[in-house]
């Protein structure tokens, strides 16, 4: 199973090859390479996929390099942009980027012995013959800005080159290296088997599965993954399990089963457009491989209720190539014992603080998204930062919202950690709003001629402090434990109160124009952020609608009566609470409604704030019945 033949096999034409001679000249070496794919990446991240004969493509390469292929609106996810009667969608090839083989590894060409491979390229959506639009044109645009505005940004502030190390002058600058990556945690389980949450709990609560050895299929796909992505030239890291899981059980046949485990893998970092690029590779070779061994993945934010979600840590650093051809760290200080950051790198990090309410709609854009984040599950809650105890001494803490990443030993390691976003999360769109929101906080910084002693002091500032940039009321970095050393209330207070639904979260894009303006200004106009405003709304509103309210009434369907003539008095009256409960969230009267059927019409009639505060109470209600459900049966006999 899986046995390749990588040393045969094409699997990228790197950025530097993208010109027709070497195109065809790779593609007539690679006949196993039997289709094209023009991968165009819409508003919701999605890209496209179709299969042009690898004949039809070579006998017309120059019309398609230049002009790529037609799509419509009805193929991609441009609400408000592409619609039915304005349709007409080109995908034309992004030729800075790395392209790479999909392989079919169900499918052998009976010449070569080896899988079937769709060359895919990465496409930039035209639409109308005039205007970039989606995920990827976004990006694009993002950081081609912020590489101009921050050159000019230094060359107005030129006393910055004083605090980053490596660098004399801002004149010594050739040009600026933007660096991301992505982290990618995932959760595998043999098909049909359903989770225990309470076994789930306590195995995380135990430490049982961090860290340790993998057994059986998980092993042999993970390893599988590990050495096919490498083919790639992705760098591979590492592969390892993840703090979500149980141990899986050996059958009388000698085969694994009931395997439910959480495992992460990670690879190099690259340029932004790149790291995007890649995550989307890893997840369909993550996917194809695990289910070659007969495993399911899925990339949710939180598939199991109760135990730790998956999380997709994204990096983000800022580099500069001098003229000199060495490669420095912008975020770096002369001396990195002295101080945290140079003035780009505390900039950087206070734009993402002070704009996040404004990020936030595009990182956690789906319900399941905010089931995640919640106290305990080392996910996110609080817009808050920590730099470490000491600049000699680097250390991480787990339970910020981003946090600064320092090794003495390599400099060029230096860089942010956002840990909200998820498997899910629109990397794209992540990466370009996390890029100009540093864009905002850099230019406040060097404006303001600020040395890394007065950004540290403002990073660090207490309520009720002024400060040139940051709000008054808020704080924005703690050293301690978010989720133990403050109460719900003191972390509302300090660093503001999070959103709990997607509804909520799209608010931000009204109440937070400045903020709004400051993560899109130069990359999106009004009707692409309209598109994406509505593509969000529509998913969450059609998911809530059929889907977690069916799946609630499900939930609540599971919890029957289930004690008999040996009932105590107590299973009783557990039976009688659950009732009740079962009823007022799902069970109509001719006096009453229940919660479903209220959030049901909350919906048809579009009244998001009803239905928002309605979905939060669902969730707790529902949750509530699980808990007192599973206390009942535990007393049951049977």
């Amino acid at each position: 199973m899986l046995e390749l033949r990588t040393d045969r096999m094409l699997f990228t034409i790197p950025y530097d090859k993208h010109d027709k001679e070497s195109i065809i000249e790779l593609l007539k070496l690679h006949p196993e390479v039997h289709f094209v794919s023009f991968a165009g990446v819409d508003i919701a991240g999605n890209d496209t996929d179709e299969r042009i004969p690898i004949k039809l493509f070579i006998g017309d390469i120059d019309k398609m390099l230049i002009h790529g292929v037609q799509t419509d609106g009805s193929s991609v996810n441009l609400p408000r942009i592409a619609e039915l009667n304005n349709a007409k969608v080109d995908m034309i090839p992004d030729r800075d980027v790395n392209w790479y083989v999909d392989y079919n590894f169900s499918n052998i060409d009976v010449n070569t012995g080896l899988p079937v491979g769709t060359l895919r390229i990465p496409s930039i959506l035209v639409h109308n013959d005039r205007k970039p639009v989606g995920a990827r044109a976004i990006l694009r645009d993002s950081l081609e800005k912020f590489k101009a505005d921050i050159m000019e940004e230094m060359k107005r502030a030129p006393y910055v080159a004083d605090y980053i190390g490596g660098l004399d002058s801002v004149d010594d600058i050739e040009e600026i290296v933007l660096t991301s990556a992505t982290e990618l945690e995932f959760w595998v389980r043999t098909p049909d088997d359903k989770a225990d949450r309470e076994e789930l709990s306590t195995s995380q609560e135990l430490k049982e599965q961090y860290w340790k050895r993998t057994y059986g299929p998980v092993r042999t796909a993970l390893e599988k993954t590990i050495e096919i992505l490498d083919c790639y030239g992705l760098d591979m890291e590492m592969g390892h399990k993840e703090v979500g899981g149980v141990k899986s059980k050996l059958t009388s046949s000698g085969h694994m089963d009931h395997i439910m485990e959480q495992l992460e893998i990670d690879w190099k970092f690259a340029s932004p457009m790149q790291a995007a690029d890649n995550e989307k590779l890893v997840k369909y070779i993550v996917r194809d491989v695990f289910n070659e061994f007969g495993l399911n993945t899925t990339f949710k934010a939180k598939p199991v209720e109760g135990v730790a979600g998956s999380g997709e840590h994204t990096h983000l650093g800022v580099c500069a190539r001098l003229k000199s051809g060495e490669m420095i760290n912008l975020f770096n200080t002369k001396d990195m014992t002295e101080d945290f950051m140079s003035p780009i790198g505390y900039g950087s990090l206070m734009g993402i603080l002070k704009n996040y309410e404004a990020m936030n709609p595009f990182i956690s854009s789906t319900t399941n998204s905010f089931k995640r984040l919640k106290p305990g599950y080392e996910a996110p809650i609080c817009i808050v930062t920590s730099l470490g105890h000491d600049p000699k001494e680097p250390s991480r803490n787990r339970t910020i919202l981003i946090g600064l990443v320092r090794d003495l030993a390599n400099p060029m390691a230096t860089r942010f950690e956002l840990r909200s976003p998820n498997p899910k999360s629109n990397t794209y769109l992540v990466l370009a709003t996390g890029y100009m929101a540093m864009l905002n906080g850099i230019k406040a910084a060097l404006e303001g001629s600020k040395t890394p002693k007065d950004l540290e002091a403002s990073i660090s500032k207490k309520t009720g402090e002024k400060d040139f940039y940051l709000e008054e009321e808020r704080e924005y970095r703690s050293e301690k434990n978010v989720f133990e050393d403050f109460t719900a209330e003191e972390r509302s207070k300090l660093f503001g109160n999070p959103p709990r639904t997607v509804w909520e979260n799209l608010r931000s894009f009204d109440m937070y124009p400045d903020k709004v303006a400051a993560v899109t200004d130069g990359i999106m106009d009004e009707q692409t952020l309209d598109s994406y405003r509505t593509y969000i709304l529509n998913e969450w509103a059609t998911e809530y609608h059929f889907r977690n309210i069916p799946n609630a009434m499900d939930d609540i369907k599971e919890c029957v009566k289930a004690h008999g003539e040996d009932a105590t008095d107590f299973d009783e009256a557990s039976w009688d609470e659950i009732n009740k409960l079962r009823f007022a969230i799902a069970k109509d009267s001719m006096n009453s409604k229940s919660l479903l059927t209220r959030a049901r019409e909350a919906l048809d009639r579009k009244d998001y704030d009803l239905a928002s505060e309605l979905q939060i109470e669902i969730q707790s209600k529902v949750e509530d019945l699980k808990k007192k459900y599973s206390d009942y049966k535990r007393n049951l006999f049977l």
